[in-house]
C-alpha cells in the first residue's frame, strides 16, 4: 500500500512540476526551444497579462493597503508605518473630518494611482523601446515582470502630493477619454465586421446546404439585435425611474433615447450603409455610457447609488475593454486600420524578411518563379511560428504594431485607474466629499458618448454626402 501511495505521489508531483514549469515559461519566458526566438504574439500576450496583473494589484492596494494606512498611524512609533501613513495622507487629510470611511476611500484611490502610474510609465517606455528596436517587445519578459513588480512596490514610498494628485490624476482622466474615443471606433469596426461575417456565413450556408440553411445565422443576428435594443430600452426606463430629478441627468437620458432611435431609423430608411446589428451595438454602448455618466452625478437628488461601490459596472467596463483589446490585437481588419506601419520600421521589417528568404533560398533550388502570397504564408508558418505570426500578408506589418499596442495599453491603464476610482471622486455611504470630481467624470463620459454617436452618424451619411469617395 505504501508503495502504491508513493508511486501516486511521485506521478502527481511530476505532473504538477511539469504543469508549473510550462505555465511559468509560457507567461514569463520563451515557450519554444532556446535556439528559437519567441513569436511576436508572445510579446503581445505578455503585455496584456501585465495589464491584468496591474488591475489585480490595484484592487489589492485600493481595498487592503490603502485603508490599512490610517491617519492615526502618522504618529506611530514605528518609523516605517509613520512614513507610509504620512506619504499616503497627502490630499486625504482634508477629508478626515468627513469620517474614517471617506479617508479610507481617498487612500484607496491613492493606491490605484500608484499601480497605474508605474504601469503607465512601463508601457510608454516599452513603446519607445519597440519603436527603436522592433523585437524588444518579445525579449526579456522575466526581467520586465521583476522590474515592474519592484516599481509598483517602490511607488508605495512616494508621497501623494503632487505627483499622484493632481498631476497623475489629470493625466489619467485625459488618457481615459482618449481610450474611450478609441474604444468607440473599435466597437464600431467590430460591429460592422461581425454583421458582415454572419451575413456571409448565412449566404454560404444557402449555397452549400440549400435554401433555408442560412436562417440560423440570420436568426442569431436578429436575436442579438433584439436583445441589445430591448436591454437598452429597459435600462433607459430604469434610469428614467431612478436617476431623474436633475436637469443634467434628464437631458443625458433623453438624448441617449432620441439618439439611439434616431440613428436606427436613419440606418434603416435613409442610408444604405450600416446595419441593424451595428445600430443595436451603438445603442447598447451609448446606454452603458449614459448610465456611467448619471451614476457619477454628485447630487443625491438624482443619484441613488452615490457613494456605493459599482462592482458590476466596473466588471462590465473591463469586459468591453477586454473585447476591444483582443479585437485590436488579433483582428486583421483592426490591424490594418489601426496598426499602419511607419516607413522606417517597415523598411527594417522588410529587410528582416528578405534575410529569411535568402536563407531559405539556399536550401531549395532556384526556379525563377515569383513566390505567390499563399506560398509565402505557408513557408512563413513553417518557421516554428516565429516570423510567420505577423508576416502572413505583408512583410511591412511585422513589429510596429507592438509599440502601438503598448500605447493602447497605456490608455487602458488610464481608463481602469479612473474606473476603479470613479474618476477621482472620494465617496462612501451616499456622500461625495469632492463633488467637483464627480462632475468632471460625468461630463467627460458624456463627451465621449456624443462623439460616438457623431462617429456612427458620419459612417451613415458620409457615402451620400461624398459619393465620389470610397468609405469601405
Amino acid at each position: 500500500m505504501g508503495q502504491i501511495v508513493a508511486c501516486l505521489g511521485a506521478g502527481l508531483g511530476w505532473c504538477c512540476c511539469t504543469a508549473t514549469t510550462s505555465l511559468i515559461t509560457s507567461c514569463c519566458g520563451n515557450d519554444k526551444a532556446s535556439s528559437i526566438p519567441p513569436s511576436v504574439h508572445s510579446g503581445r500576450k505578455r503585455s496584456v497579462l501585465l495589464l491584468v496583473l496591474s488591475i489585480g494589484f490595484s484592487f489589492l492596494y485600493q481595498y487592503w493597503l490603502g485603508p490599512a494606512l490610517k491617519e492615526s498611524m502618522i504618529s506611530s512609533v514605528n518609523p516605517v508605518y509613520s512614513y507610509l501613513a504620512e506619504a499616503w495622507s497627502g490630499g486625504c487629510l482634508q477629508y478626515s473630518s468627513e469620517g474614517e470611511d471617506i479617508y479610507a476611500a481617498c487612500t484607496g484611490n491613492s493606491g490605484v494611482y500608484r499601480v497605474a502610474g508605474f504601469t503607465l510609465l512601463f508601457y510608454i517606455l516599452a513603446a519607445m523601446a519597440v519603436f527603436c528596436k522592433p523585437t524588444a517587445n518579445r525579449e526579456a519578459w522575466p526581467a520586465k515582470y521583476i522590474l515592474w513588480l519592484i516599481g509598483i512596490i517602490g511607488m508605495v514610498f512616494i508621497p501623494n502630493h503632487p505627483l499622484f494628485d493632481p498631476i497623475l490624476l489629470w493625466i489619467f482622466r485625459i488618457g481615459a477619454v482618449l481610450f474611450m474615443i478609441f474604444n468607440q471606433l473599435i466597437i464600431l469596426d467590430l460591429a460592422y465586421n461581425l454583421n458582415e461575417n454572419w451575413v456571409e456565413k448565412a449566404d454560404k450556408a444557402e449555397l452549400d446546404d440549400g435554401e433555408g440553411a442560412g436562417k440560423k445565422w440570420l436568426g442569431a443576428l436578429l436575436l442579438s439585435c433584439a436583445v441589445m435594443i430591448i436591454g437598452s430600452l429597459v435600462a433607459i426606463i430604469f434610469m428614467f425611474v431612478y436617476f431623474t430629478g436633475c436637469d443634467s441627468n434628464n437631458s443625458f437620458i433623453t438624448i441617449t433615447l432620441i439618439a439611439g432611435i434616431g440613428l436606427t431609423l436613419i440606418q434603416l430608411f435613409a442610408s444604405e450603409e450600416g446595419s441593424l446589428f451595428t445600430s443595436s451595438c451603438i445603442f447598447a454602448y451609448s446606454t452603458y455610457l449614459c448610465y456611467s455618466a448619471v451614476s457619477k452625478n454628485p447630487s443625491e437628488q438624482c443619484n441613488p447609488v452615490l457613494g456605493e461601490e459599482s462592482i458590476g459596472g466596473i466588471l462590465l467596463g473591463l469586459l468591453v475593454t477586454f473585447i476591444s483589446v483582443m479585437w485590436t490585437s488579433y483582428s486583421h481588419t483592426a490591424h490594418r486600420t489601426v496598426n499602419e506601419e511607419s516607413d522606417a520600421i517597415a523598411e527594417e521589417a522588410a529587410e528582416t524578411n528578405d534575410e529569411e528568404e535568402n536563407k531559405n533560398s539556399k536550401k531549395k533550388p532556384i526556379t525563377g518563379n515569383v513566390i505567390e502570397r499563399e506560398d509565402r504564408k505557408k513557408k512563413a508558418s513553417e518557421n516554428y511560428g516565429t516570423m510567420g505570426d505577423e508576416e502572413e500578408e505583408n512583410p511591412k506589418k511585422t513589429f510596429a504594431s507592438s509599440w502601438k499596442l503598448n500605447i493602447i495599453l497605456a490608455f487602458i491603464t488610464c481608463w481602469f485607474a479612473m474606473a476603479l476610482t470613479s474618476w477621482g471622486s472620494v465617496a462612501r455611504g451616499g456622500t461625495m466629499a469632492n463633488p467637483q470630481a464627480g462632475k468632471v467624470g460625468m461630463w467627460m463620459i458624456m463627451s465621449s458618448h456624443f462623439l460616438q454617436n457623431l462617429f456612427y452618424l458620419w459612417t451613415l451619411v458620409a457615402p451620400k454626402l461624398f459619393p465620389d469617395r470610397d468609405f469601405s
